[in-house]
């Protein structure tokens, strides 16, 4: 019954996200900018282009970093007062919320430079997804049997080898879910950009200065009077949608051949 409750309640959402969000999805929503107040048409290429360069590069950036400081953790973090403290601040930056870190960055970053940016944004969602990938990691690698770590050694390679090349290249389907888990959460991230990255109403490839994305877009319009706002925001929210479940979907049919193999 809990199962069947909230399969329900997850198709419902859905059935309301798509019915309402799929309409906006025509061409001029992918080649347009926004449009001002009160105009008909336009459409979200900026908000778009602004959330792929922002996600991308905080997933270029947190991705690195979370596996290998995973890695540390799990493999010569066993004893180590350094890697207690790391696994409790991990534990705090999972449990905050991400406003609090767009605040963080935003004295940081903002405050200090005396302007917002696309790079603000960027830090503060890759400081979002850095927990969430380091997490992940250590404990897939807590699953590999000590066996194959002992086989390894015994080969004569160095720990640094069978770290990377033996025991990660063991989980990578479960590493690869985590990033995917990271980047999922950052896509629909609002509030920390709404202290870093702000929004521009037209096309920008400046990272230096205020860039639109999706999830303020979304934020602004979806409370406007404005209908065809409405229908943009509803459209942005079902892209999002659509786009985390296809790198699920692609992530899991790429790797499961993997594992079984």
């Amino acid at each position: 019954m809990a199962v069947v409750l909230g399969v329900s309640a997850l198709l419902w959402i859905l059935w309301t996200l798509f019915s309402n969000g799929l309409a906006a999805l025509t061409l001029n929503f992918f080649t347009q900018s926004t449009p001002a107040p009160g105009t008909e048409g336009g459409g979200m290429a900026n908000a778009i282009v602004g959330s792929i360069l922002m996600v991308g590069l905080a997933t270029l950036i947190s991705t690195p970093v979370g596996i290998l400081a995973g890695i540390y953790l799990a493999e010569y973090g066993d004893r180590s007062k350094f890697a207690s403290m790391t696994r409790f601040v991990l534990d705090v930056m999972l449990s905050a919320p991400s406003i609090v870190v767009g605040l963080f960055v935003y004295a940081l970053a903002v405050a200090t430079l005396r302007h917002f940016s696309g790079w603000a944004g960027t830090l503060a969602l890759a400081l979002i997804a850095v927990p969430v990938i380091v997490r992940t990691t250590e404990n897939m690698l807590r699953l590999v049997p000590g066996s194959l770590r002992e086989a390894a050694f015994a080969l004569g390679a160095p720990r640094w080898k069978v770290a990377i090349v033996v025991t990660l290249r063991a989980v990578r389907g479960g590493v690869v879910t985590g990033v995917l888990l990271a980047l999922a959460r950052i896509t629909g991230e609002t509030a920390p950009l709404l202290f870093t990255a702000l929004n521009n109403q037209f096309f920008s490839l400046n990272m230096s200065g205020p860039m639109a994305n999706l999830p303020v877009v979304i934020y602004n319009f979806a409370m406007s009077p404005y209908e065809n706002w409405q229908s943009l925001a509803w459209g942005g929210a079902a892209l999002i949608a659509l786009v985390v479940l296809a790198i699920n979907i692609a992530a899991r049919v790429a790797f499961s051949d993997k594992v079984q193999a």
